[in-house]
C-alpha cells in the first residue's frame, strides 16, 4: 500500500486514556515530565505545529442516532488522549519521533497519518467526474 502524497505533515495521535491508572504520583511526574521534555524539544526543533491534549468526553454524532450521544469513552483503549501536528521531512522522521513517545512502555499507543492535500472522497468525486467529462 502506497503513503498518499504530503506536504511533509503527520499526525501523531495518542491512543489510550487510562495508561497511568497503575503509577505513583512519582512515576507519573517523571513520565509527564519526560513528554514535555519532548514536546518542547521538538517545538524548538521547529516539527510541532500544533499539540493538544483532549479531554475525556465529548459527544458522538451519527446519521442513525439522529442526536448527539456520549461518547468516546475514556475506558476505551482505542479513545484519543491528544495529537501533536508535525513538520517532518517524511514519514520515516514522523515514525523515529513516534517512538520516542514517554507514554509507549505503559501501554500508551501511536497512531501516525499523513496530512493529505485532499480527503479520499473528494478525490474520488473529480475522478469521476473528470473521466465523465472525457467521454
Amino acid at each position: 500500500m502506497s503513503t498518499p502524497p504530503t506536504s511533509s505533515g503527520y499526525m501523531l495521535l495518542f491512543k489510550g486514556t487510562l495508561w497511568d491508572r497503575e503509577l505513583s504520583p512519582e512515576e507519573l511526574q517523571q513520565v509527564m515530565t519526560r513528554w514535555m521534555d519532548w514536546l518542547d524539544r521538538l517545538t524548538q526543533e521547529g516539527k510541532v505545529r500544533s499539540a493538544h491534549p483532549l479531554a475525556n468526553q465529548g459527544r458522538i454524532i451519527t446519521w442513525k442516532k439522529g442526536s448527539p450521544t456520549d461518547g468516546p469513552f475514556a475506558e476505551s483503549k482505542e479513545a484519543i488522549g491528544g495529537y501533536f501536528l508535525l513538520q517532518v521531512s517524511g514519514e520515516e522522521e514522523a515514525l523515529e519521533i513516534a517512538k520516542e513517545c514517554p507514554a509507549l512502555k505503559y501501554g500508551v499507543a501511536v497512531e501516525v497519518r499523513p496530512i493529505v492535500d485532499q480527503c479520499a472522497s473528494m478525490e474520488r468525486v473529480y475522478m469521476e467526474n473528470s473521466i465523465g467529462s472525457s467521454k
